[in-house]
């Protein structure tokens, strides 16, 4: 299902079929994908059989606009979807509209995929609510009290609302007034949600069906005042239809090829219809390709169907919010690596992504655990192949963690330093939150030549394979060592990390 899944050599996840993608085996080299078909994309039709062996048809749910935060509500066509019979249906010749480019298909006016539902009573920010059949009037609403704050209009609660942990000595209170200056606050998100909602109407033009996602630190707790904005572009869908409701698989997009001609494209609109909006849009070709680009205020990141990346800012949202002294730690680690110049991939470090999970991955292996296994303890929550519109659910139905782990915000910041600089086997061992402990490292291409190993919790790549130079590996062990030592004489945080030009940057 993951652009990166592809991982054979690895033992925990098992290798899964992938669907190869014909986007441009079809037409010449210089055809954007955006004009071909629906048919010529993929087929992907299903049917059921009823009793008598005829082929059924069943129609879409019709979906109602959602209004996102400081935008006008979607609009959606009321034509209904029929899904046909298994018979793959002949292609057709399209009209090339050039200034419109488009996928193209005969049988629908509207796709399911591309519109999002609201859930009762709430508005959701970028975020797509579940479609209700018809048939299942009824359904369980389980008691959230207590629970992981749900996604509302204010994604994360206001300082002043969220329960902190008490602060008995100089360095635990010097973390939770860097984490009070530096978090991210609601005008920051909407900022961000803002120009979501811009992008993702301009962007609809030239791929109609296409759902524009905010993801990483935006939405999963650990985001500061200066975070960069992550999008997600999901370019195609199709619904499948079962008895009782429609769900959908997303298309694979080969991010060496396709995923650049889509970006290319993207790149363009930002250049053009959009440049008095968007400051030097620039294609990065990476493993995952990415467009960067500015808007007024801040930097962002959009890439094409890299899906994982909705669901792990869903699962980090979990673990951020299910005990109160996982936020104020994971800030004030990615400001340290930040200072000390550790925390960037494209030059060969940490990415800030690999230090949230080397932090959760820290509270999980302690000898009083203040960290589960997510994944573990509630797999139903976090199936790597849920429906996209239902992965926003899964924090809400998790109550807080009791630790028995009373250690405070100081303790347990140089105990981090300490782990990594003296007791984890880097040549070895291989960082999983999944499993909640250091496994052996896979003997796959993935993890050879890599001198630190974390597991993405859910296509099981190597999150940090940036740190492939051991010049650079030395620089950042060497700074967790340091640190651990002079934190520890110290027990001051000014000593590893200067707090005033830190607030004042943000």
């Amino acid at each position: 299902m993951f652009p990166n899944s592809s991982n054979v050599h690895h033992p925990p996840f098992s290798p899964k079929h992938q669907q190869q993608s014909s986007f441009f085996n079809k037409l010449p080299l210089n055809t954007p994908p955006s004009l071909l078909s629906c048919q010529q994309i993929v087929a992907a039709q299903y049917s059921l059989e009823n009793a008598a062996g005829k082929l059924a048809t069943i129609t879409a749910v019709t979906l109602q606009p959602m209004t996102y935060r400081s935008s006008s509500p979607v609009q959606i066509s009321d034509a209904g979807m029929s899904f046909r019979g298994r018979k793959r249906l002949s292609e057709q010749t399209v009209a090339h509209d050039v200034k419109r480019q488009r996928f193209h298909s005969h049988h629908s006016e509207a796709s399911v995929v591309s519109q999002a539902v609201p859930l009762p009573e709430e508005r959701r920010c970028s975020f797509p609510g579940s479609v209700q059949s018809p048939l299942l009037r009824v359904h369980y609403v389980p008691d959230l009290t207590g629970c992981v704050p749900p996604l509302q209009d204010t994604l994360f609660p206001d300082p002043t609302d969220t329960t902190l942990p008490m602060a008995k000595d100089k360095l635990s209170q010097q973390i939770l007034e860097l984490f009070q200056a530096c978090q991210q606050q609601t005008c920051d998100l909407n900022r961000k949600e803002l120009c979501r909602t811009e992008l993702q109407r301009e962007i609809k033009q030239i791929f109609p069906q296409s759902r524009l996602f905010l993801v990483g630190s935006s939405l999963n707790g650990f985001g500061t005042r200066s975070s960069d904005g992550d999008l997600c572009l999901v370019v195609k869908e199709e619904p499948i239809p079962t008895f009782f409701f429609n769900f959908n698989i997303i298309f694979q997009v080969n991010q060496k090829t396709e995923a650049r001609h889509i970006l290319s494209l993207v790149q363009k609109l930002f250049s053009t219809k959009l440049c008095n909006y968007i400051e030097r849009p620039q294609l990065i070709r990476a493993k995952v390709p990415i467009v960067k680009f500015r808007d007024k205020v801040r930097q962002f990141d959009l890439n094409v169907n890299n899906v994982v990346g909705i669901r792990n800012t869903f699962l980090l949202r979990t673990y951020a919010y299910i005990e109160n002294r996982v936020r104020p730690l994971v800030l004030v680690v990615k400001k340290w690596a930040s200072f000390h110049d550790i925390n960037d991939a494209s030059r060969g470090t940490l990415s800030s992504y690999s230090l949230v999970l080397m932090v959760l991955h820290y509270l999980q292996t302690l000898p009083e655990p203040i960290l589960p296994s997510l994944q573990k303890n509630y797999p139903e929550s976090f199936d790597p192949t849920m429906q996209l519109h239902l992965v926003h659910r899964a924090p809400c139905t998790i109550p807080h963690y009791v630790s028995k782990n009373g250690s405070s915000l100081g303790d347990l910041l140089i105990g981090f330093f300490k782990y990594y600089a003296t007791e984890f086997d880097w040549s070895h061992q291989m960082i999983s939150v999944r499993e909640a402990k250091a496994i052996p490292r896979p003997d796959g291409i993935e993890w050879r030549n890599k001198f630190i190993c974390v597991e993405e919790p859910f296509d099981g790549t190597n999150t940090a394979r940036a740190v492939h130079e051991k010049q650079k590996f030395d620089i950042i062990k060497g700074e967790f060592l340091k640190s651990w030592q002079v934190l520890r004489d110290k027990k001051d945080l000014n000593s590893i990390l200067p707090l005033r030009r830190t607030i004042q940057k943000r």
